[in-house]
């Protein structure tokens, strides 16, 4: 039997047509992948603790001032000492220095500012890794009234030395738990994810244990609480086999 050329032309278009058309709907298709996002969280206390405390003297005598407050600090640091804290432990800042004035009125539309002494400022710091010591003197330090010494002992800061440690931990555990999220979608689905093809790290936040204290975009980080939550999200991204 004989075919026309015009025979063979028809028949290679359609071949031609249908690679073609094949070729289009993988592309279109593309590769298909699952989205999750993976959690954790850990408990942790904190192991270093820096605290501080403010303590001031006025005079209309600066050098008067600072002679009392320069005695105010020894007293202090002896003081400290005594409790157990380490002498490389214990920072006095340096001494800040205002001059104080009231508003006196000198005739009935006329006020002047009338001098009534320097004030002297000076902090002291430690930072220690003897938590619940420096935690029990911040607020025992009232004893220092009795020496005649007004202290302002402001609260605690927490911190952790192992965090970078800890992220790294936290990291490991949120990855597995996205895996674990992404097995059950697919298995949901009828299919089983593959390669890890994308994964980036969200946001590290440490809050107060047991607190109401609210979530940031940023990350929080919380440095008022002895003991303390990290948490932390991944997002990753499987293909589908």
């Amino acid at each position: 039997m004989k075919y026309s050329g015009s025979l063979f032309i028809a028949l290679a278009i359609i071949i031609t047509s249908i690679i073609f058309r094949d070729a289009w709907i993988k592309g279109k298709k593309g590769k298909q992948t699952i989205s999750v996002t993976g959690l954790a969280s850990k408990d942790f206390t904190s192991d270093l603790v820096v605290w501080r405390g403010g303590f001031s003297r006025t005079s209309m005598n600066t050098q008067e001032a600072f002679n009392n407050l320069k005695k105010d600090a020894e007293l202090i640091k002896n003081y400290l000492l005594a409790k157990g804290v380490k002498e490389n432990e214990i920072v006095f800042s340096s001494i800040t220095s205002t001059k104080q004035y009231d508003r006196v009125k000198v005739s009935e539309d006329n006020y002047k500012q009338v001098y009534t002494g320097t004030m002297l400022v000076q902090e002291v710091q430690i930072e220690s890794k003897e938590v619940n010591k420096i935690e029990s003197i911040s607020r025992e330090v009232t004893e220092l009234l009795d020496k005649g010494i007004e202290l302002n002992s402001m609260p605690p800061n927490y911190f952790y030395t192992k965090l970078s440690d800890l992220k790294i931990e936290m990291l490991a555990a949120a990855t597995k738990d996205g895996h674990l999220r992404a097995d059950k979608i697919a298995e949901n689905a009828d299919a089983k994810i593959g390669n890890l093809s994308n994964a980036e790290m969200g946001i590290f936040q440490i809050t107060g244990q047991n607190s109401t204290e609210d979530y940031s975009w940023g990350g929080a980080f919380n440095t008022s609480s002895k003991n303390k939550t990290a948490s932390i999200t991944v997002k990753l991204n499987f293909d589908i086999k």
